[in-house]
């Protein structure tokens, strides 16, 4: 996302707004509640969402700071720091081939992505977002795929790292992937993903998703490091940074 002329970017916030207050409170009330399984009013609402990616400040997305009060492991509190921002780009680069064909029936339109890493510096987690070119109704038929199949807890789907020469994030590849959570949106054209790491480079040989990795009781390295909290953690907050966005944008004018 290349830095953009002051002028230019509120005007083009203001035809994002313009544009969403005219979808009505529908679309806001979806957005409102958190609920994935709540649909716009109707196809049309999908349209000015997608160009969230371009008119939205960086820092919105991806916030400096992230806070995590009770979201490590025990309700421990957390606390994630921005170690960079991706270019927003296509999706071939930023998906592996596989996620990406398992996404083929919504569209790809743009991929942002950012990573973080925990107060100790110890982990680190890339979480991205993938606007997508769909309906309402093909980003439903997606996330049921996702939980019928269970296709969050395949570890061929799980999410490329973003890695940072000269940060802790420099060692984060694909070897290092510890846990993940991918998350179809169906209030919008938006699929949410994590996917979290050790921050020295180490090589990860059982790999979790989230909701494995948090059980009580699990014993991986995933789970007894707290990386599984680490990548929910972060995809719950930008997932909610995104909602609060577009919950704005559709407010009416006092």
């Amino acid at each position: 996302m290349p830095a953009r002329h002051p002028g230019r970017t509120a005007a083009a916030i203001t035809c994002v707004v313009l544009g969403l207050g005219l979808i009505g409170g529908a679309v806001t009330g979806s957005w409102l509640t958190g609920d994935s399984s709540a649909d716009p009013a109707s196809g049309a609402g999908y349209a000015p969402l997608r160009t969230l990616w371009h008119s939205t400040p960086v820092d919105t997305f991806f916030p400096p700071t992230l806070k995590g009060d009770g979201a490590g492991p025990g309700g421990a509190d957390r606390t994630w720091t921005r170690v960079a921002v991706a270019p927003d780009g296509g999706c071939a680069g930023a998906l592996d081939p596989l996620l990406l064909k398992t996404l083929r029936t919504v569209g790809c339109e743009r991929v942002l992505r950012a990573t973080y890493t925990d107060a100790t510096g110890t982990g680190v987690v890339t979480v991205g977002m993938v606007f997508t070119e769909a309906d309402p109704a093909a980003m439903k038929a997606l996330g049921a795929r996702f939980t019928d199949e269970k296709l969050t807890e395949r570890t061929d789907l799980m999410p490329r790292t973003f890695p940072v020469k000269g940060t802790v994030a420099a060692g984060f590849g694909a070897g290092q992937r510890a846990s993940w959570t991918v998350d179809v949106l169906t209030e919008a054209p938006v699929v949410v993903y994590a996917v979290s790491g050790f921050a020295d480079g180490r090589p990860v040989p059982d790999p979790q998703p989230v909701d494995k990795a948090t059980a009580d009781g699990a014993k991986t390295a995933a789970a007894q490091s707290g990386l599984g909290h680490d990548a929910k953690g972060i995809a719950d907050r930008v997932e909610d940074g995104l909602r609060e966005s577009v919950s704005t944008a559709t407010e009416p004018p006092g």
